[in-house]
């Protein structure tokens, strides 16, 4: 079935606020999330987007009452993204038709320190089938967990579910947390920045992890009194298969990937009037996307990362991102890819510098990711 699916509800929860018009508002502002924390005890402080552990206890407290968590404790995790989903489940009924679908990397990860043994909760499956009981969510709960691509993923995911017709929504979740789990790792690649991360700059030296939790509702019928309503127009992931950890230096996967979902959408180079990048602003990614982006001729399209403003937010980023890309649309305003001044990748890039007014209909959302995996949305402004 070729039926036509829609994103017309979203909400997140990050840093910069606990809804999506606060973190317009500071967005336009040029706040950032970013910034030194101690996450590793005895070790020195890294450049991250967290999320205060109080607030979120705060807002779930005001959003959830005992009676309602029936004696469970939640993990800072599992609170995020239940903050994150609530509004949308509230305005829009769960039926048997209904697919819930839960975007991460390392989930809860953090269960793991100080234990001796593996406790459920850090299991993606008990931690996808938690929240979707809790909800009362009918259908079992569909995991995607595809490294960093993984939130661009799951809204392809939901195309595809709601297109067999066995479906006729989704909601489609995605979080991950800061842990030493992942701040050792990144460290041990020495990616991590030495200061608030700049994509795509000459001076950029690595990136900044972030947390955060979104969600979207995704449909084949909107309503008349939807807001808004984007099209899913094409989608497609690609895996180059190159490295481990290393993205491809000719940009094979991600140019493979823009391809196939702009054949898709049935949109050409010229009718693209914004693309939300990966971003990460280390040296190696951010010259594989202007490699890609150049052989798409997509480099006058205006450009922005979000990763200065938010971190690298892993499973998270991709579905946060495309939140933002699509508030963009609305707002009809680019946000500037923070901290960029000087270019520093061999082929040019239209880098947005300061906000500034747009007509936006059609937004390209790319992701790249450990193993090769490369993913591309096309979204439509109804």
């Amino acid at each position: 079935m070729n039926q036509e699916v829609y994103i017309t509800d979203y909400n997140c929860v990050t840093p910069l606020g606990f809804d999506v018009s606060s973190n317009w508002t500071a967005l336009l502002e040029g706040k950032s999330g970013v910034g030194l924390h101690q996450i590793i005890q005895n070790q020195p402080h890294f450049y991250a987007s967290m999320i205060d552990a109080e607030k979120v206890n705060k807002e779930f407290n005001e959003n959830f009452n005992r009676d309602q968590l029936d004696n469970q404790s939640f993990t800072k995790l599992e609170k995020m993204l239940m903050l994150s989903l609530k509004p949308l489940v509230e305005r829009h009924p769960v039926s048997e038709h209904t697919a819930f679908i839960l975007s991460t990397t390392k989930g809860n990860i953090s269960l793991l320190k100080n234990e001796s043994a593996l406790p459920e909760g850090v299991f993606l499956p008990n931690l996808a089938r938690k929240i979707a009981d809790f909800f009362g969510f009918k259908s079992k709960p569909i995991i995607v967990s595809n490294a960093c691509v993984s939130g661009v993923m799951a809204i392809a995911v939901a195309k595809s579910m709601i297109r067999t017709g066995k479906y006729k929504n989704a909601f489609v979740i995605a979080g991950d947390e800061i842990s030493e789990f992942v701040i050792s790792g990144f460290n041990s690649f020495q990616a991590i920045g030495t200061e608030i991360c700049k994509p795509y700059d000459k001076s950029r030296d690595g990136i900044n992890i972030g947390e955060a939790a979104a969600a979207v509702y995704i449909t084949s019928e909107p309503k008349n009194n939807e807001t808004f309503c984007f099209k899913i127009s094409g989608d497609s992931a690609v895996n180059d298969a190159n490295h481990i950890s290393g993205p491809s230096r000719t940009g094979d996967g991600l140019f493979a990937s823009i391809k196939n979902a702009m054949a898709e959408a049935q949109i050409s180079t010229s009718q693209i009037d914004f693309i939300s990048a990966h971003g990460t602003a280390t040296l190696y990614n951010d010259e594989m996307e202007a490699i890609a982006f150049n052989r798409m001729e997509l480099e006058q399209v205006p450009l922005n990362s979000l990763k200065a403003y938010y971190g690298h937010c892993l499973g998270a980023s991709g579905l946060l991102e495309s939140i933002i890309s699509m508030e963009s649309a609305l707002n009809n305003t680019l946000i500037p890819s923070k901290n960029f001044e000087e270019p520093g990748t061999s082929q040019p890039l239209n880098i947005i510098r300061e906000n500034q007014s747009a007509d936006i209909q059609y937004i390209l959302k790319t992701a790249s990711g450990f193993g090769g995996c490369n993913s591309a949305l096309v979204l439509e402004k109804m």
